[in-house]
């Protein structure tokens, strides 16, 4: 699951015109990697919800600015799996 989300995040971040030809799972979205500013992070946020029907808050874009892709992608597979859970629905 993880790596069809970041396949997905990567694709993505392509659409937005991004460089993700030297992204690793170790780079950061935020400053010290691919630099996303707040409203890219909002955008790949909302392309994430829509595919995946999970939800980010506002607050969390901060939060998610600091992240690595990998954890990036770990966020959103363990959201999804406790959508799942939750509705009973496969993830």
């Amino acid at each position: 699951m993880q790596d069809r989300i970041r396949a997905f995040v990567l694709a993505a971040l392509a659409e937005m015109q991004y460089d993700v030809s030297d992204v690793t799972g170790d780079t950061d979205l935020g400053p010290a990697g691919l630099d996303l500013e707040s409203l890219a992070l909002a955008d790949l946020s909302v392309q994430v919800e829509d595919e995946y029907g999970v939800k980010f808050d506002l607050d969390e874009m901060e939060t998610t600015a600091l992240m690595t892709l990998d954890q990036f992608t770990a966020d959103v597979a363990k959201r999804v799996a406790e959508a799942a859970a939750t509705t009973g629905s496969p993830a």
